[in-house]
């Protein structure tokens, strides 16, 4: 299929990787601190945290959730078969770029009908997921189908899948830290059937 060599694939990983922090760099300088602790405040407020995105995305909140967990929150992916209802009290925090996925959309119509919260995270502020919400946490970072690379030269929508870890890890951290819980009891959390 591809029939690179290591000297070629060494030159564009040395300019690639660059690239790439460079991006999350800049992205991360147009990112509210204090919405992302605003968002922290809700996920405190709520009884419990449900975690929705699709795709690669879905992998981040879901690497996202198991943070959460580890910190002690009452966390539940949304489509897992142990999901229990969501009902007045909880959050659902759901990842969509666009702001249009049809699974997402329709998680947060039913949570938003039970009396839950929506928390959106979204390269937007004007989408059915964003209408929604009671919070948007905006993420300008390029869409999907940026084929243009205006905002990144990465493929359809990475820079955003992977600054929703890097913030999602940093709420992690930051709690964590004020938190004043020792490592080895969050570690307790940590699952052991692996």
């Amino acid at each position: 299929m591809f029939s690179f060599d290591q000297h070629t694939l060494s030159e564009a990983l040395s300019a690639d990787l660059p690239m790439i922090l460079e991006e999350h760099q800049q992205l991360l300088q147009k990112v509210s601190v204090k919405e992302i602790a605003a968002l922290a405040l809700l996920m405190q407020e709520a009884k419990r945290i449900f975690i929705t995105g699709a795709g690669r995305t879905g992998l981040m909140m879901k690497a996202a959730a198991m943070r959460f967990m580890h910190m002690g929150f009452t966390v539940h992916v949304v489509g897992e078969t142990t999901t229990p209802a969501i009902l007045k009290g909880d959050l659902l925090l759901a990842a969509s770029g666009s702001g249009t996925t049809s699974s997402i959309v329709k998680a947060a119509e039913k949570a938003h009908a039970a009396g839950a919260a929506v928390a959106a995270l979204s390269t937007t502020t004007q989408s059915p997921l964003a209408a929604l919400a009671q919070f948007v946490l905006l993420i300008p970072a390029a869409q999907k189908q940026d084929f243009n690379g205006t905002i990144s030269r990465q493929y359809a929508g990475s820079l955003f899948e992977q600054s929703i870890l890097l913030i999602a890890d940093a709420l992690f951290q930051t709690i964590w830290k004020l938190s004043d819980a020792a490592p080895e009891e969050v570690w307790k959390r940590h699952a052991n059937m692996e």
